[in-house]
């Protein structure tokens, strides 16, 4: 069970890594327009804001990648928690405020990671 918690955590700072990039130097590439379903002309008036959101991902996916590199088994629970709820929380808020598919996309695989992670723990 704690290989599992371990993979879903990995699964979603991998999201986040890619979530960073896409926001961070590709929102007004192609691929970013197109991911994020938005103009050539959005794209670049709201570049900066993109990019500070990119980089507020990274923190998610550092925070995260601590969590799995943590010697102490008590403390690595504890930052998994703490990441992951903060990841459910903004996948929560940018399904209600951007795209209902935000829920599916980010929260609901965190939501899982700390279900399962919780989950090992008590054993």
């Amino acid at each position: 069970m704690k290989v599992l918690a371990n993979l879903l955590v990995a699964f979603v700072a991998i999201q986040h890594i890619g979530f960073m990039l896409l926001e961070m130097f590709f929102w007004t590439k192609p691929i970013g327009q197109k991911v994020f379903k938005i103009t050539p002309e959005f794209a670049v008036q709201t570049q900066a804001l993109a990019a500070n959101q990119g980089l507020y991902n990274g923190f998610l996916v550092a925070g995260l990648i601590w969590s799995l590199l943590h010697s102490n088994p008590s403390m690595s629970f504890q930052l998994k928690i703490f990441f992951l709820c903060c990841v459910v929380v903004a996948g929560i808020y940018g399904a209600m405020t951007v795209s209902k598919g935000i829920l599916f996309v980010q929260a609901l695989p965190a939501l899982l990671a700390l279900i399962i992670c919780v989950m090992a723990f008590k054993k």
